[in-house]
């Protein structure tokens, strides 16, 4: 069963992205397994991932400024018949340097361009109703040809977003079932997910492991809309079998069925 599609700026993107915090070592749980990450995430096992992401459908990778991806991009394009979307988040304190980073994702073949929140959130105001640079950013985005985004962990950006009108296709989210360093509470990030008319790619489902994966994506497909997708990183190619057999379950509407652990002290539940 083929995984679903929705549409960013006319571009057909899988509901389940391939997350990148893996390859870059950022595990949101410790620094011996970020370290770990950082180190075993070679250039070959991040394309060996990446390859079967493209066996199963999926079409998209999400990450910031990253030299090993665009290196393992670079390969999947030129060694396989694959191709991959690159959505990218340039970050950065100040509007210089975000749109050096733009220029960077422009001359990297990134396909959605969308400020990270280092940048967007910075200068985010509420109370005005504005994000400082953002049309700026926008502009120089479609610019460079690339499709124009924000990427946030405040649903604040959302709401201030598409108040203002500005010039872009989507937005990054934080969602996950625990609230995992999502700001408000869970019913409010869905209704502002919810609320909003662009698609939102929903980032941390699985808050970096701290949920298992049958509870992770029910909870969040079941509440976000059929416009939505998902990004989620994988430790390696049997976690992308295992998650896309999950989430074909959800999409379809079914109960999750799928292994489980076996352990000595699970014998009773036999």
């Amino acid at each position: 069963m083929a995984l679903p599609m929705t549409k960013i700026g006319g571009l057909e993107i899988c509901r389940l992205i391939c997350g990148s915090n893996p390859f870059g070592g950022f595990s949101h749980f410790s620094k011996a397994r970020s370290v770990w990450m950082n180190r075993y995430f070679t250039v070959e096992r991040v394309l060996e991932v990446l390859v079967r992401c493209c066996e199963h459908g999926i079409n998209a990778v999400v990450s910031g400024i990253n030299e090993k991806l665009g290196a393992a991009l670079e390969r999947l394009h030129d060694e396989t018949d694959h191709q991959m979307h690159w959505i990218c988040t340039p970050g950065g304190p100040d509007l210089k340097t975000c749109l050096e980073g733009t220029q960077w994702c422009a001359d990297h073949n990134v396909s959605i361009c969308m400020p990270h929140p280092s940048y967007t959130d910075a200068n985010l105001d509420v109370a005005r109703g504005v994000i400082r640079g953002a049309d700026e950013i926008c502009a120089k985005v479609r610019e460079l040809g690339m499709i124009p985004g924000f990427s946030t962990h405040r649903p604040e950006t959302v709401t201030v977003g598409d108040k203002a009108g500005y010039d872009i296709e989507t937005y990054i989210q934080l969602y996950n079932a625990i609230g995992f360093l999502v700001p408000v509470e869970t019913d409010w990030a869905a209704r502002v997910i919810t609320g909003s008319p662009k698609p939102i790619i929903c980032i941390k489902p699985l808050a970096a492991g701290r949920i298992l994966p049958p509870t992770a994506f029910t909870f969040v497909y079941h509440t976000i809309k059929p416009i939505d997708t998902v990004a989620c990183g994988f430790l390696s190619v049997e976690e992308v079998d295992e998650d896309v057999q999950i989430v074909q379950q959800v999409l379809a509407g079914r109960q999750v069925d799928v292994e489980l652990q076996e352990t000595r002290s699970k014998s009773g539940l036999k």
